[in-house]
């Protein structure tokens, strides 16, 4: 049996900051159409695909997922559940936003199955959080995640975002200190990043808004990385850091090349070496399931030299190159090829070669798009 991963995009949202790029929209037409088409959907795939996996991991992203009625996600993990063979143990994970749930409504996420909850706060200083346009504060943040911790949420995750405007190293030392004052076993923290056609990147090309350079981006990382890990938090991706045996199952599937299942808007979809992507626009998707049974705006068949290069890279993004596991997949060519190099980062302090696995270490980490560059 393949352990495979199953995402579910929820696009409806009460506010679009300035800096995502993600699928979403202010409204709630179509919210009941929207459901009616997941389960359609999901019926589809689920008789194409359930025979030879066990799922290991749901993930409601969007969007804001904790927008919905409890009752209206239990719907749809209802319904996954009927459709496909889905682990007794899986980790069912929402993201959430302060601001969108209280205490109550977070006791019935809680009993409808979910058991991981991913809080968007981004920032703690009042500040940063007017800038980036959330519609929660300090304050709010805080009794977020103390309240899911008190209605039984012992896996709970954090995102903050760092290198923001005028964003000091010690106001981003203040950020990671007030996050591990919390009841969390994971937080991401992501660099601000510029994406095309969001309000930030009109505000920076006109001039309202200038960034932080490169460099002192890289040191932010560092800085990070080197307090997380002092604290008992172990960096098992770029990105990503959690207390031990707490690392996230879902984003698990993506770094390790497993195969993954997406519906709903702009949803992703990865099997047997195939990618496909679902339409954006809420209305176009709805359509489309309702003639087809599924929403695919386009598609992908992986050749082996692009399966080849994900692999490698998903790989030294996170938690290493298992070179057991990689010569079962592929040949030895590459690596016979590569390892000077590899050896050559050993000795620069940017990689471990340990026991056939190779793994970045966290000055690697800082500069790991240069490494794949020059090895992919």
């Amino acid at each position: 049996m393949k352990n495979s991963a199953l995402y579910i995009h929820i696009p409806f949202c009460d506010h679009k900051c300035i800096y995502c790029d993600f699928y979403s929209i202010i409204t709630s037409d179509n919210v009941n159409s929207f459901l009616n088409s997941i389960k359609k959907e999901i019926s589809y795939y689920s008789e194409k695909y359930n025979h030879d996996r066990i799922f290991t991991s749901i993930f409601f992203g969007g969007g804001t997922p904790s927008l919905m009625e409890p009752q209206y996600l239990k719907e749809i993990l209802d319904n996954l559940k009927n459709n496909f063979n889905v682990d007794h143990k899986a980790e069912i994970t929402m993201e959430t936003n302060p601001g969108t749930v209280d205490k109550e409504k977070l006791k019935q996420f809680r009993q409808i199955g979910i058991n991981r909850i991913s809080i968007g706060i981004q920032s703690f200083d009042e500040d940063d959080l007017k800038f980036l346009t959330r519609i929660h504060d300090k304050q709010t943040a805080i009794q977020t995640v103390n309240n899911a911790a008190e209605v039984g949420f012992e896996n709970i995750s954090l995102d903050l975002i760092f290198n923001l405007p005028n964003q000091t190293k010690g106001k981003w030392i203040e950020n990671l200190e007030t996050a591990l004052t919390l009841p969390i076993k994971h937080i991401s923290t992501y660099s601000l990043i510029l994406e095309p056609g969001t309000i930030l990147n009109k505000m920076v090309l006109n001039g309202k808004v200038k960034m932080q350079d490169d460099d002192y981006d890289a040191e932010l990382y560092e800085t990070t990385i080197d307090f997380l890990n002092s604290m008992g938090f172990e960096q098992y991706e770029v990105s990503n850091f959690s207390k031990p045996g707490f690392e996230c199952v879902h984003n698990n599937a993506y770094w390790k090349y497993k195969d993954y299942l997406g519906f709903g808007t702009s949803a992703h979809s990865f099997v047997d070496g195939k990618r496909w992507w679902n339409y954006t626009s809420l209305k176009k998707y709805i359509s489309e399931v309702e003639l087809n049974n599924n929403a695919v705006m386009n598609s992908e068949t992986i050749t082996n030299e692009q399966m080849h290069d994900e692999y490698v890279m998903l790989a030294l993004r996170s938690s290493g190159l298992d070179l057991n596991e990689y010569k079962k997949r592929f040949s030895e060519d590459w690596i016979s090829k590569t390892l000077p190099y590899f050896n050559l980062l050993q000795e620069q302090n940017l990689l471990t070669i340990e026991s056939d696995w190779i793994k970045l270490t966290p000055k690697g980490y800082a500069v790991c798009d240069e490494i794949l560059k020059n090895i992919l």
